[in-house]
């Protein structure tokens, strides 16, 4: 658009247009023709000739509703939520949640255990004598568990009653048995920090059940406790299922400084990064990952989010878009498919020559790509390469603007844009990044993000393990019950089994 005045189509109508005079009408039109031209070219975008993403196409065809999930659409949609913030009621500074003083809602049913769980000390706790089972006992405390019980045919939840016992020890002293407690997660604003324990209604199975639920299966805290309790007869509270998420993010989490490791020993990584709201915070979702390790961050765009990705020292090869934290990196590929969507833009829209560049763009650029994955020899490549750069030298002085600003770009990050040329090895595209990430916009799009700072280190973590164990081939569900397991005891897992080797 101009950098004049908009124009104020409220205040035109007959009379107006007959008031002008010559000079001044041939400028307004020429103004209504430039803000046209630009907005039929936004109304024709869509994921095969821009940079947004699938999910915002029309499920019906035609043309996708401006203003998408992808770029200026969410950071716009922020900023009007910003002064509401995100899951309050509009116009009101109404919290989300239970309310002080709200009355509140308690099991109407007693738990009955199916079976009990009986834990003794190991040791005296004065001589360390080992205590055995014919020392007097008795039961001093208890709770039930509802855990998730895998079985030939399915899964079911039982409800177990663990009974802590102390034991009398010859010399005189009482030894009790405890539940493990282990990690703490201190969030500030918050009345009660969430301590991880085994002396919790939730098992880790259960637990670890609910996460996938909602992570993986993007399914709202409502409707997990709507499936417990039709499929079960489970009955658990949003808070409860909002803490068992939380919990199996942050025993995830010491997985996560450990894949960090894996990821910067690697010789090519993928990165990309996508707006994600927090709680009327513009944030953003990062993911950086190699053939056997995905890494998610919600954090700020600064280029220091990359840098405690990738670490500073890597020295392998980084494929991404052409966003300007990227490019400090010395070995890099750049994405071909964003520079083929913006030709196909330019080739679509109302300009004349910007429409002849982006075809002639589009045709080198897949010409170029299907050359090298064909193990094309030099001496064909050579002539694609003359060609898109002349198409780009003949245009950086376009009278288009976004022509103009195409072809500078692609000169000006030539060295990148073609390095897969003399690498064969490198991706020509950034799509595993890119589809790394698809997962996560949908589920933004259905539950508008995450509220905190704890709550977007969850789903991160989260996020990283299970697409990191689907790239190593492993299951995840069983090794997140198990470092819930140990994390509820105070036992950090801190590493994934190693990649399987290729069969």
């Amino acid at each position: 658009m101009s950098n004049k005045l908009p124009v104020d189509l409220s205040a035109m109508n007959r009379a107006f247009f007959e008031a002008l005079n010559p000079a001044a009408r041939v400028e307004l039109l020429c103004r209504l023709h430039t803000m046209t031209v630009e907005l039929s070219e936004r109304l024709a975008q869509n994921s095969a000739n821009s940079s947004r993403p699938p999910s915002s196409d029309s499920p019906f065809g035609g043309i996708p509703p401006a203003g998408g999930p992808g770029g200026g659409g969410l950071g716009n949609a922020l900023k009007g939520s910003a002064a509401a913030g995100v899951g309050t009621t509009p116009g009101t500074p109404r919290k989300p949640g239970k309310q002080p003083g709200a009355k509140g809602i308690w099991r109407c049913e007693a738990l009955t255990a199916e079976r009990t769980e009986n834990h003794y000390p190991d040791r005296c706790a004065a001589c360390g004598a080992p205590q055995e089972l014919w020392h007097s006992d008795k039961g001093h405390s208890g709770h039930f568990v509802l855990d998730l019980e895998r079985l030939l045919s399915g899964v079911r939840i039982a409800c177990v009653l663990h009974r802590y016992h102390e034991i009398h020890c010859p010399c005189g002293t009482d030894t009790a048995a405890h539940p493990g407690k282990g990690l703490v997660s201190i969030l500030a604003g918050r009345k009660q920090n969430l301590h991880l324990s085994e002396a919790g209604l939730v098992g880790p199975a259960l637990a670890t059940f609910i996460a996938a639920l909602a992570v993986r299966y993007r399914l709202s805290r409502a409707k997990i406790a709507e499936l417990l309790a039709t499929w079960f007869g489970v009955r658990l509270s949003i808070g409860t299922i909002d803490r068992c998420i939380r919990e199996v993010g942050l025993a995830c989490e010491p997985i996560v400084e450990g894949l960090l490791t894996d990821l910067r020993q690697s010789g090519l990584i993928n990165a990309d990064e996508t707006p994600w709201p927090q709680r009327g915070r513009l944030r953003w979702l990062w993911v950086a990952l190699s053939s056997t390790t995905a890494i998610y961050k919600i954090a700020s765009r600064r280029a220091e989010e990359l840098r405690d990705l990738i670490g500073e020292a890597f020295l392998g090869w980084l494929v991404s878009d052409g966003y300007v934290a990227y490019r400090d990196h010395p070995r890099r590929q750049r994405c071909l498919a964003h520079l083929i969507r913006k030709g196909i833009g330019l080739a679509d829209g109302l300009d004349y020559d910007a429409a002849h560049f982006g075809a002639w763009l589009v045709r080198e650029l897949r010409a170029l790509i299907h050359a090298v994955a064909e193990n094309t020899k030099a001496g064909r490549l050579t002539p694609i390469l003359a060609r898109l750069k002349r198409a780009c030298s003949l245009n950086e002085d376009a009278a288009a603007a976004k022509a103009r600003a195409l072809a500078r770009e692609i000169l000006n990050d030539w060295e990148a844009i073609t390095a897969f040329v003399t690498n064969p090895g490198l991706p020509p595209t950034n799509n595993d990044a890119e589809t790394a990430l698809r997962h996560a916009v949908i589920a933004r799009r259905i539950s508008f993000g995450t509220r905190t700072d704890e709550g977007s280190q969850a789903y991160a973590a989260i996020l990283s393990v299970v697409e990191t164990c689907r790239r190593r081939k492993l299951d995840p569900w069983a090794l997140v019950t198990e470092a819930v397991k140990n994390a509820r005891r105070g036992v950090q897992t801190s590493m994934l089994p190693a990649p399987m080797p290729p069969t």
